[in-house]
């Protein structure tokens, strides 16, 4: 059993920075693939970034240059961090772990943590 979660969710003003946490446990050794979601209200859930073996990162066109996710398996911890912050980046962040990536994005999704609110305003 995979369990996430996720903390470090705020409120800032744009322009601001954050980092998220991701702690997982479980049996995670299979699961190479890690990511960041991210759903604003009324909207669809999307993808921001994901990182395979702690190494190969991926980042959605929106966030590159902007955001960094990084991996620490000595501490079980996923991070996202967040500078430059935009209105639109605002939303609730989901860290989620698999053991596949088809398409853009891991998938499909093996684990969920239940989410951060960020907010930019």
């Amino acid at each position: 059993h995979v369990q996430l979660v996720e903390s470090g969710g705020d409120s800032v003003e744009p322009g601001g920075s954050l980092r998220l946490s991701c702690t997982f446990s479980g049996n995670t050794y299979y699961l190479y693939y890690m990511a960041w979601f991210r759903q604003a209200p009324g909207g669809q859930r999307e993808g921001v970034a994901h990182i395979r073996q702690s190494k190969r990162t991926q980042y959605a066109d929106s966030v590159k240059g902007r955001f960094t996710i990084s991996q620490d398996n000595t501490k079980s911890t996923l991070y996202l961090q967040m500078d430059s912050l935009k209105p639109e980046d605002a939303g609730l962040y989901y860290c989620a772990i698999s053991k596949y990536c088809h398409g853009n994005y891991p998938n499909p999704i093996t684990a969920w943590g239940q989410g951060t609110q960020v907010t930019v305003s």
